[in-house]
């Protein structure tokens, strides 16, 4: 008789977001993540949990979205044209099965029944579907305002079971993210956010480098130590002037960093900078599962 085929993981998606790019203005990332889109259609996905940059808890707490007609935050420098027409579908049976998981792991994990969402999540999900409703319903998980890259790889290596249930898994940040670094001119005079009438500055090169090296040379359990020591790099506080567009990096590593994920290889996936210093990457970590097992 022959062997049942071993079951094979979604893939983990880091999504390295910067000012408008995907939304105000075509890019390679805002393509990336159409096709994205069209892979998880095709494949069947059933939902999306994400993990932001503009929400966290104080406290001890984590919270998960559960409002079932959630509306959606302003976008600076975005007419409001270009998002405002899009549908949310969040997926609340979902988000109750997440906090049970939550809880059951120790974390002091409860329901956020008014959350609304930010552009942070919803504007990924425009860019991979690009009709004017989420196609795939999605989970918003809170990050913690204590920011502690260990807790946030155990949120996502508590989670990483629904990979193997069609289940995406992305987290939503930035590679180079400081706002107080960034040339914000030619934004503000000529809304240009590619304009970039300097190189970038060597702190964000480096750390830029660093965050790469991390994810594409590394996997598995080591994934998850890299990740969190690139909060001590001599250029991550240049990098990230708060830690908030960075943990979500820390919730990936550990959706992607398990044992049996030791064998899968991550990917750089696309780029582009914006403002000058702020750099948007986009990482996948692991495979999509062969379209001969399917």
């Amino acid at each position: 008789m022959a062997a049942a085929a071993k079951r094979h993981p979604t893939p983990v998606f880091l999504f390295s977001h910067g000012t408008t790019m995907m939304l105000g203005e075509e890019s390679e990332p805002a393509e990336f993540w159409r096709s994205v889109g069209d892979e998880a259609l095709r494949r069947g996905i059933r939902s999306i949990i994400m993990m932001g940059a503009h929400w966290e808890c104080t406290g001890d707490k984590i919270q998960v979205a559960m409002n079932p007609n959630p509306q959606k935050t302003p976008v600076a420098y975005v007419a409001p044209r270009r998002y405002a027409n899009f549908e949310l579908t969040p997926d609340i049976p979902l988000a109750n099965r997440v906090i049970g998981m939550l809880r059951k792991a120790g974390f002091d994990a409860e329901p956020n029944p008014t959350f609304n969402f930010i552009h942070d999540t919803f504007l990924i999900l425009i860019r991979m579907f690009p009709t004017e409703k989420t196609n795939i319903p999605a989970v918003i998980v809170s990050a913690n305002a204590r920011f502690d890259p260990y807790y946030h790889i155990k949120v996502g290596s508590t989670l990483r079971p629904l990979r193997y249930e069609n289940v995406l898994i992305i987290g939503s940040g930035g590679t180079v993210h400081n706002l107080y670094r960034n040339h914000w001119m030619q934004m503000v005079l000529h809304r240009d956010n590619f304009a970039q009438p300097t190189p970038p500055g060597q702190f964000a090169l480096e750390f830029r480098q660093a965050m790469e090296d991390a994810f594409t040379m590394n996997c598995g359990p080591m994934l998850r130590r890299v990740v969190a020591r690139l909060m001590k790099h001599p250029m991550y506080r240049d990098a990230h002037g708060t830690d908030d567009h960075f943990i979500s990096a820390a919730f990936v590593a550990g959706a992607a960093g398990d044992q049996e994920d030791a064998d899968a290889p991550n990917a750089f996936r696309a780029e582009c900078w914006e403002l000058v210093n702020m750099a948007n990457t986009q990482f996948q970590l692991g495979l999509w599962e062969p379209a001969e097992r399917r």
